[in-house]
């Protein structure tokens, strides 16, 4: 981090100050904390902006902040700390400034502020406040700076202005907020410096003309400066994209025709010749890369790792751990052997949820943040697209294991569907390549199990179904 950053000026530290017993009790309650179960031992102020002065009636807060806490044996290994420039997340919070706050603002309440600079001023959650959302649009329609706030946007997309706002609430990493059933903007709160995958990959994808994914109308970043012998650093802070109104979630739609016992085996098929496009798409916008045997071991042995830290976390998957070690000793075999993968962008988190259905039957694919729990570097590497198949693949699973009884011809079902419709297009059948494809399986479930384990224990038994078949002992419908 930059001298300008790490050292903010005196009034951004003492209005740090007056809110800091206010954020210690408000952050920990907020879904996209990922330090919940820890104690916050300070804040560190990254960057302070009013987007709107204190002096107005309403005022509104930039800040980035990092977050200090001590580790803990639950925490995930989230990689902002050390990619932001020292220990503890950074995130980006939107505070509004009032005096008395309105009873229909109620819900966003943080608190009093009683000293320093904001004192007798209440602060609450600016992005349940119609006035500073719409300001929030204003701005990226008007690209410009603004302190370290730096907006831009497609100047040949046309983005109205008055468009009335509401914030999504079903979200669990980050914000969101719709505008007028025409835009969604897409606020990311745990930031790290570096180009974010969520907007690199869909700018790449609408230069080449893919239908698919939704293209960035406008985006933020902060620039955080520089200092002498230094790099400029550069977080990306949000994107706004078209809100497809009248799409549905894929995971929802799968869940309701599952309810009704009807087949999904056509709509898996076309998401599996979407996905293929939306690869074909990147391939062409990006460079590839050959894997060769020091690669292929090196990957193999990344998965083995995971196993390994996995089963000493989760005392569950033992018994399965060494049935799951052959399908990477597999793979660094075949790499030793001399087989080569290609390896390219990729979605990097695909699932059912990051998958959203037209009234006309057309799917799009969202959010290429990829699994934020990674470093952002290695969310960026090239990968063989087995990676978002087998994603997919466990996806279909989820939902079969949703149902009771559970449904595991239904996922059999789709699976193959999609690796068909992901053939239609890419000439391919995923299938052909069984050791790549149970590898990265393997790698998939083994990371559910640690996230259910962490998250939501009542969900383990799905993945440990998975970790029991893809370690050649049962089957996914066995008893639990």
């Amino acid at each position: 981090m930059s001298e300008a950053a790490t050292r903010p000026n005196a009034h951004a530290t003492a209005l740090l100050a007056s809110l800091d017993p206010l954020l210690r009790e408000w952050l920990p309650r907020q879904r996209w904390f990922a330090g919940k179960g820890r104690p916050i031992s300070g804040f560190e102020p990254v960057a302070v902006t009013e987007l709107l002065p204190r002096s107005s009636p309403t005022g509104l807060l930039h800040l980035l902040l990092r977050v200090h806490q001590p580790p803990g044996s639950g925490q995930d290994p989230g990689p902002e700390g050390a990619s932001a420039g020292g220990p503890g997340d950074c995130y980006q919070l939107l505070i509004g400034v009032r005096r008395p706050l309105p009873p229909q603002l109620s819900g966003a309440f943080i608190g009093h502020v009683t000293e320093g600079p904001l004192a007798g001023h209440t602060v609450y959650e600016a992005l349940h406040d119609p006035r500073l959302a719409a300001l929030l649009l204003e701005r990226l329609r008007m690209p410009g700076r603004h302190g370290p706030l730096r907006f831009e946007r497609d100047m040949d997309v046309e983005i109205p202005s008055g468009l009335a706002p509401r914030p999504l609430r079903a979200e669990q990493s980050n914000s969101s907020v719709i505008y007028g059933d025409t835009f969604i903007l897409k606020l990311y709160r745990r930031v790290v410096p570096g180009t974010n995958p969520d907007l690199e990959l869909p700018l790449h994808l609408a230069r080449q003309g893919c239908a698919r994914v939704p293209a960035p109308a406008a985006w933020f970043f902060a620039d955080l400066g520089a200092g002498p012998g230094t790099a400029d650093e550069e977080c990306g802070l949000g994107v706004l994209q078209p809100y497809l109104a009248a799409a549905e979630d894929g995971w929802e739609l799968a869940l309701r025709m599952l309810a009704k016992g009807e087949s999904f085996t056509d709509e898996a098929r076309a998401l599996g010749r979407a996905t293929a496009e939306v690869h074909a798409a990147l391939a062409a916008a990006l460079p590839t890369v050959t894997l060769g045997r020091a690669q292929v071991e090196q990957l193999a042995d990344a998965m083995a790792d995971r196993l390994d830290a996995t089963a000493r976390a989760v005392p569950a998957l033992r018994p399965y751990a060494p049935g799951l070690l052959t399908a990477f000793e597999a793979l660094a075999d075949l790499g030793g052997e001399g087989q080569s993968w290609t390896a390219q962008r990729v979605h990097g988190d695909l699932h059912l949820g990051q998958c959203l259905r037209s009234p006309e039957g057309g799917w799009s694919l969202i959010d290429f943040e990829g699994e934020p729990a990674r470093p952002l570097a290695e969310r960026r590497l090239p990968q063989p697209t087995a990676r978002d198949i087998a994603g997919m693949l466990r996806s279909f699973d989820y939902a079969a294991c949703s149902t009771e009884p559970w449904a595991p011809a239904w996922a059999t079902d789709c699976r193959a569907a999609f690796c068909v419709g992901y053939a239609d297009v890419s000439g391919r059948d995923p299938r052909t390549d069984p050791v790549l494809l149970r590898a990265h399986e393997t790698d998939k479930a083994v990371y559910e199990v640690l996230y259910e384990a962490r998250h939501r224990p009542g969900w383990l038994r799905v993945p440990l179904a998975a970790a029991r078949r893809l370690a050649g002992t049962g089957s996914a419908d066995d008893a639990l």
